[in-house]
């Protein structure tokens, strides 16, 4: 397996790889600036609004998503050629692997071996499987056969592999000593995964939404309205995978047949000759993104202060006359094809959710029985200042979230099955934000517990007096949880919904609708703002209206009366914490359970440990 490229990327090779993405720059940046202005509107629009009665009932974590660190030793595959060499492995909180010769390596602060960012990974445990997916890779013929090495090293069985696939990247192959090593870094690792992964999708900043909507329409443009998992990682990462797509079939046509080896040995150099050309297309998306960044800032600024508040309501107007002069062709494609089949999407993403997040309020309520279990038993302060630092981790405690995170993929083949006719491959990018969603409800419901029992504990208390105190405090958390489930489940299938059936419907439209939308090119300028395009309010009638849809089935479903809400309060809601210092339920409902004069915290939030005397008999 000892079959290497010809040789690395020379500099015209570099030099025409840069030249692509600056094309691919030069025909996005547009397509950003006017979704930034797009973007800005909404914001302005709903801080102007009508505001709606507070919808989420839990407080929000100040606590920022992360991966616990994970540490240890494995064997990697590596080396040219490549074999099974002992390593010191290290997984950063913020989803980047490192790895060392030695331990000693690492604690002396060396530079490691080699290091990634986890974005795009696929994690395997079976050998078979990835040998198949190698194989795969580039096939061989009957020639090609007899001439692969007999004895391949990746033949000899592995017992314990953690296998990191990526399909525009080298594969990184693990081997651990245990079985329990192999499960502790497989938990480790897809942790990684999913936060480099949503880092986009999580934030709603301006700038990452309308970044999101100008790949989307980027790659309309292109001619692909599916969506897929392209958009996952950073906006650096997202740009390069565009392009690897794109060039992907040119560059296999023109590199692999002047590969050496034959088989595997050609799967595993072209996986090292693709890791050339990622590096190469990420470093310049990354510097043209760095060198528009300064305009950016720049056009936000300037958005913020010259948008017309009342654009919104001029928009109205024209969308009300583009409704009417699309309104045939879009019903009927609406009652042709996605009538038919949204009852079924919209039940599995409801049964979806529901059950993540039952095993979600599970989990919880076990940890809040745990604590008030050890303050009756065990008031030693050690012991329970131990289990608040338990429970204040848990939402990032990969043991106990991964039974929530197994729910999602109950259901993952039955969406996939349902959502492909529509064009919609996203299927990981739909499993991370329901992942994402049990995470940060969870996160919400513990800050919001421990808030509460700092508020309502204090040193004059015996301890069944504060396991009393405690136990109500979990009965209020828990019907913020019932509460706050209900409108993320909402927001949930909206969003999802959209992803599914939007692309599908814009694509179906393309030739009939698109033509009529020239004439309003001429109102829309006169509107004076570029923060309209005739596209984007095209892009929002038909949005609204397969959102009308949605919430009909969401009422069938939840037998709710008040499930419509805007677009924008329904998408995921942020981890990030507003930057305002609002006042909070939890403190609102302080008053309900006083402290005395001079009390200190009792139950305090993840941090230093408590003072001395803290629940103490």
């Amino acid at each position: 397996m000892g079959g290497r490229p010809s040789s690395p990327l020379d500099k015209q090779q570099r030099q025409h790889l840069r030249d692509q993405m600056d094309t691919l720059l030069r025909n996005f940046l547009p397509c950003y600036r006017r979704q930034l202005a797009a973007s800005v509107l909404r914001q302005i629009s709903r801080e102007l609004g009508p505001q709606e009665p507070a919808g989420s009932q839990l407080l929000r974590s100040k606590k920022l998503p992360r991966v616990r660190e994970h540490q240890g030793p494995l064997t990697q595959f590596r080396g040219h050629p490549p074999r099974w060499q002992p390593i010191f492995c290290v997984l950063r909180g913020d989803g980047c692997l490192e790895w060392f010769s030695h331990k000693e390596e690492y604690e002396n602060g060396n530079r490691p071996l080699g290091s990634t960012a986890l974005t795009g990974y696929t994690l395997l445990t079976s050998q078979r499987e990835y040998l198949y997916l190698l194989d795969a890779l580039c096939p061989a013929s009957l020639g090609d056969r007899t001439q692969e090495e007999p004895d391949s090293l990746l033949e000899v069985p592995v017992r314990f592999p953690l296998f990191l696939q990526h399909p525009f990247r080298r594969h990184l192959c693990f081997s651990a000593a245990t079985r329990e090593a192999q499960h502790a870094w497989r938990l480790a690792l897809q942790g990684g995964i999913r936060l480099r992964g949503t880092v986009l999708q999580r934030s709603q900043a301006p700038a990452a939404r309308a970044f999101l909507d100008a790949v989307r329409l980027y790659r309309q443009h292109q001619g692909h309205f599916g969506d897929d998992d392209v958009t996952l990682g950073s906006d650096a990462e997202v740009l390069t995978a565009v392009l690897m797509r794109e060039q992907l079939p040119a560059l296999r046509a023109q590199t692999l047949p002047g590969l050496q080896g034959a088989g595997r040995a050609r799967a595993w150099a072209w996986t090292e000759l693709l890791e050339a050309v990622h590096a190469a297309v990420l470093a310049g998306a990354s510097a043209g993104l760095r060198a528009f960044q300064p305009e950016k800032d720049e056009l936000l600024a300037t958005l913020e202060k010259t948008i017309r508040p009342d654009v919104d309501q001029l928009l109205a107007r024209v969308a009300g006359r583009m409704r009417t002069d699309i309104k045939g062709p879009l019903e009927s494609c609406l009652r042709q094809h996605v009538d038919p089949q949204l009852p079924r999407v919209a039940q599995t993403l409801l049964d979806t959710v529901e059950a993540l997040l039952e095993v979600v309020r599970t989990l919880l309520a076990q940890g809040m029985d745990r604590l008030s279990g050890h303050l009756r038993q065990s008031p030693s302060g050690t012991r329970l200042r131990r289990e608040v630092y338990a429970f204040g981790e848990m939402p990032w405690d990969l043991g106990p979230m991964q039974t929530c995170y197994r729910e999602t993929e109950r259901s993952r083949g039955r969406l996939g099955q349902l959502a492909a006719p529509f064009g919609f491959l996203g299927m990981q990018s739909l499993m991370f934000a329901a992942q994402d969603l049990a995470q940060q409800l969870m996160a919400d419901a513990v800050a919001t517990f421990l808030q509460l029992a700092d508020q309502c504990l204090t040193t004059a208390l015996n301890c069944d007096q504060a396991a009393q105190r405690l136990e109500r405090v979990r009965g209020r958390v828990l019907k913020k949880f019932e509460s706050d489930s209900g409108l993320v489940q909402r927001r949930f299938i909206r969003s999802w919904g959209l992803c599914i059936f939007l692309p599908f419907v814009l694509s179906q439209l393309e030739p009939s609708c698109r033509k009529e939308l020239r004439e309003f090119e001429g109102d829309v300028l006169a509107v004076g703002s570029q923060a309209l395009t005739t596209e984007g309010i095209y892009e929002d009638v038909i949005r609204g209206c397969l959102l009308q849809r949605i919430d009909r089935e969401l009422k069938k479903a939840l037998g709710a009366s008040d499930v419509s809400c805007t677009l924008d309060g329904c998408l995921e809601v942020p981890w990030e914490q507003e930057e305002a210092d609002e006042e909070t339920e939890a403190e609102r409902e302080g008053a309900a359970c006083p402290r005395q004069p001079g009390s200190g915290a009792q139950i305090q939030p993840l941090g230093p440990s408590p003072s001395r005397g803290t629940l103490q008999s």
